[in-house]
Parts: C-alpha cells; sequence; structure tokens
C-alpha cells in the first residue's frame, strides 16, 4: 500500500510514520506537512533515509499540492490539524482554515482520484464533557466546547458526509489524550516534564481536578493502522487507553518519577471553557479490529520522561 501521511512531521503522524515502516515493509509512504510550529522534519531524520519515503512540504489547503499527493496514493491517513486548545481561544481562523477547509481539499482530492481510502483522524473533544461517570463511545452525540473541538467536529462531519452523498471509502477515529515522544512540549506531559528540567514550576491549572483518559501513542498509532486496513466503511472507532487520571494525579506522579516536590507545583487561573473530564470506551475497536491499548501508563510516562532527558537538543528549540 502506498499511503499519504497528512501532518507526518507532528507528533501522532511521525510516529504513525514511522511506525507503518517498521510493521509493513512493502509500504510506501508519502508525508505531507506545511511544517508550521508543532511540524518538525527533524522529526523525520530516520524515515527520511528509507527509499520508502518521500516529503512534500506543502499545505493541505492547496488543492494543487494535495492533488499531486493524493493522486500517486492508494490511500490518505488524515493527522494535519490546528491543535491546541488555548492557541484556539486566543485566535480560531487558522484552526477553522486548517481542520474544516483543509479536510474538504483533501477529500475532494480522494474523491477526483477514484475514491481513494481516506482514514480521519479525530480527537474525543468534540463529544464536549463528561459528568463523573460514564464514558465516550461511537454512539456519543456532539457537543464542542472550544473552537479547536468545533472544527474537529465539523470535519468528522465532513468525513461523513463524503461516505452517505458520494460513497467515499471513509473511516473516523477519535481518540483519548496521547503522549509520548515527539510531543510539541506546549502540551501538558511534556510542558511539565521539560520545565522540571530547565528547574522551573509547573502551570497546573484550576484545581487540578480535570480527567483525562491517557493513550501511548504508539498504541494510538497501531489502532489507526487497524482502521485504516481492517476498518468497516463509513465507521468511526474510539481508541482510549483505559487510564483515567485527574491532572493533579498526574501532576504528582510526574513529580515522583522525576524526584521532585509538590513545591513545584504553580497553580494557575483555569482554561476558558475547561472540560472537566474525558474518558474513551473503547469497546468497539476491541471487539472489531482486535485493537487494545497494550501499554501500561506508568510505563509510558517513563519511557516518555527518558525520552525527553535524552532529547533536550530537540525541544530547547522548539520552547525558545
Amino acid at each position: 500500500m502506498k499511503i499519504l501521511v497528512t501532518g507526518g512531521a507532528g507528533f501522532i503522524g511521525t510516529n504513525y510514520v514511522y511506525y507503518v515502516l517498521a510493521q509493513h515493509p512493502n509500504d510506501e509512504v508519502i508525508i505531507l506537512d506545511a511544517l508550521t510550529y508543532a511540524g518538525n522534519r527533524e522529526n523525520l531524520a530516520r524515515a527520511e533515509r528509507d527509499p520508502r519515503v518521500t516529503f512534500v512540504h506543502g499545505d493541505i489547503c492547496d488543492p494543487r499540492v494535495v492533488d499531486e499527493c493524493v493522486k500517486k496514493v492508494d490511500a490518505v491517513v488524515h493527522f494535519a490539524a490546528e491543535s491546541h486548545v488555548d492557541r484556539s481561544i486566543a485566535s480560531a481562523a487558522a484552526f477553522v482554515r486548517t481542520n474544516v477547509m483543509g479536510t474538504q481539499v483533501l477529500l475532494d482530492a480522494c474523491r477526483r482520484h477514484g475514491n481513494k481510502r481516506f482514514h480521519h483522524v479525530s480527537t474525543d473533544e468534540v463529544f464536549g464533557s463528561l459528568g463523573p461517570s460514564g464514558a465516550f463511545n461511537e454512539t456519543t452525540p456532539y457537543d464542542p466546547r472550544s473552537p479547536y473541538s468545533a472544527s474537529k467536529a465539523a470535519a468528522d462531519h465532513l468525513v461523513r458526509a463524503a461516505w452517505h452523498t458520494h460513497g467515499l471509502p471513509v473511516t473516523i477515529s477519535n481518540c483519548s489524550n496521547n503522549y509520548g515522544p515527539y510531543m510539541f512540549p506546549e502540551k501538558i506531559i511534556p510542558l511539565f516534564i521539560t520545565n522540571l528540567l530547565e528547574g522551573k514550576t509547573i502551570p497546573l491549572y484550576g484545581d487540578g481536578l480535570n480527567v483525562r483518559d491517557w493513550i501511548y501513542v504508539t498504541d494510538h498509532c497501531r489502532g489507526v493502522d487497524l482502521a485504516l486496513r481492517n476498518g468497516r466503511m463509513g465507521e468511526t472507532y474510539c481508541f482510549g487507553g483505559r487510564s483515567e487520571r485527574s491532572n493533579m494525579e498526574l501532576t504528582q506522579t510526574i513529580l515522583f518519577e522525576m524526584g521532585f516536590g509538590k513545591d513545584k507545583i504553580q497553580f494557575v487561573e483555569d482554561r476558558k471553557g475547561h472540560d472537566r473530564r474525558y474518558a474513551m470506551d473503547p469497546s468497539k475497536a476491541e471487539r472489531e479490529l482486535g485493537w487494545s491499548a497494550q501499554t501500561p501508563f506508568l510505563h509510558g510516562l517513563r519511557k516518555t520522561i527518558a525520552w525527553y532527558t535524552l532529547n533536550q537538543e530537540w525541544w530547547k528549540k522548539l520552547k525558545r
């Protein structure tokens, strides 16, 4: 299979590229990335030494560039997105452009070139906020609370519309919070790790009791790959780590693993519209795809801390 990976120089896209290269020796990959602040071509240094890999510097909102890429592949795996909630609150326009318009440009190109297979990578945030119990699943009504999640929800609906209206062979996956190597250091886990490595405090929103379900990025990439190859067309699959933790619990675990105390916590004003709890029920993916999260949280966190400790040159350039 020849796959176009959009956003392949970003956090999850990078990890997916390496997953495909390792697991599918006969596959070829075209990576399309605009190299905005969160896209880093250095992530792909090892991948680009592989003759199966082609890198294209381009914007998913550019129909000409997208067309040239899509016509050469069998399938598209769409990671490219503006993804940081705080940035969307400050300015939503880029999120609407990339996440909504860019997705439609890709869908149009897939239709033009013979209904190419399309997998869309989404987020649990499209479902809004949970109460103290229960979990999101594939039938949960959409209730986005931020410009970021609203733009991703719109993209999900466009993908489903392409299936229902035009018969484009699509699948969608919604995933809980990822963590692992190559994650841009503005996100909570790498931000806290890198701040501690620099001797700084770590900023914790509100009371720290917001709850997230965490999944190690390689587990997510395996799920995306299974959905691409074995998923039923027109279906959605939810991937979660079955690993809920409050932000306070997460903070305390990072502090303990890195040998610091609670004095490093700096409580800051809560984020506007901050969803209280996310949790994902991955039962459908487990049942239909034979998928499960295989990385225990503490093991994955230790691997993540070790990676950021060993790759300080990588993240220090990004934090400047």
